[in-house]
């Protein structure tokens, strides 16, 4: 019997229990792809990351869910890193910080790592800047599975198709109410995106709970293999580059924060940064990340 180092973490908390998990597994390059499919469904988190070897200053990695590969993990970055930081797999600089790059089976990007005031490490993950499109044109249909009414559509923005990693459709709520008051059809929702080329309908309102955020979010996720994440990176850069694009960022900033709120009606409260730099046709730069907390480590035996 062969065993492999393994951990949980929560991201884009603080606090166990909170945020999206994620399961890390290191030394992975002696398991083959079929077998790992079926490690991630018995393990059966959003993501499991497998690692299978890490250099001077990248990482090569394996992201996938309970059904499919993920080509990229927001929320499996700031695990991963996290883990491999406080396992002393990969170090910090003198100046408390460094530069990664994250290499997936097609496709890269750059990772950021710093130590933050409160000694919790910061990830923070480059994502490509989506493109935007109109929306299906079936918004009665998709009210319906979000059990609501045309009502709870905020009037002022459009329904909109973000594609980067991820394709996302975008659905911006006018209020907390109108969150607060979705009934998911997840079933139909498969169904849905499936459809429409979807993988995520990020629903959206600029209420908030608390003050030092900028958007209320959910995300649900089914035809990826979650029903609802109680937090996405890559779909919160993609809402993100959908606030600049609508004028509703900070003008005349060369770089933008903002925080999202996400997680709280499945009890699992989630707090994602992000840090745009905009350019006169867009964004130069994109850029979304967080902490995360261990709750499990262990082995898993194979």
């Amino acid at each position: 019997m062969t065993s492999f180092p393994f951990a949980l973490y929560d991201a884009f908390s603080a606090h166990a229990f909170g945020g999206s998990q994620a399961a890390v597994i290191t030394d992975t390059a002696p398991i083959d792809r079929a077998r790992r499919h079926k490690i991630a469904r018995e393990i059966g988190m959003p993501a499991t990351a497998f690692v299978e070897e890490i250099g001077v200053d990248w990482v090569a990695v394996q992201f996938i869910s309970t059904v499919m590969e993920l080509p990229m993990c927001g929320h499996g970055t700031i695990c991963l890193f996290t883990h491999l930081l406080e396992s002393g797999l990969v170090t910090l600089d003198e100046a408390g910080s460094r530069s990664f790059e994250l290499r997936l089976p097609k496709a890269s990007a750059s990772v950021e790592l710093s130590r933050r005031d409160d000694n919790r490490y910061q990830v923070m993950l480059d994502i490509r800047a989506p493109t935007f499109e109109p929306a299906p044109p079936h918004t009665g249909v998709l009210l319906t599975l979000l059990g609501l009414d045309a009502g709870a559509l905020d009037a002022d923005l459009p329904l909109e198709t973000a594609r980067g990693d991820f394709v996302h459709l975008v659905v911006p709520l006018a209020d907390l109410a109108a969150m607060r008051a979705i009934g998911p059809d997840f079933v139909g929702m498969v169904d849905f995106c499936n459809a429409h080329g979807i993988e995520t309908i990020a629903v959206f309102c600029r209420e908030v709970e608390n003050p030092e955020n900028t958007i209320h979010v959910r995300d649900f996720c089914p035809a990826v293999g979650v029903s609802e994440s109680a937090a996405a990176g890559t779909t919160n850069a993609a809402l993100s580059s959908y606030l600049l694009r609508h004028d509703l960022l900070p003008a005349g900033k060369n770089i933008i924060r903002l925080n999202a709120e996400q997680g709280l009606e499945l009890g699992r409260p989630s707090s994602i940064q992000s840090i745009v730099t905009p350019a006169d046709d867009g964004i130069a730069r994109l850029q979304v990340g967080g902490v995360a907390t261990r709750v499990v480590d262990g082995q898993v035996y194979l």
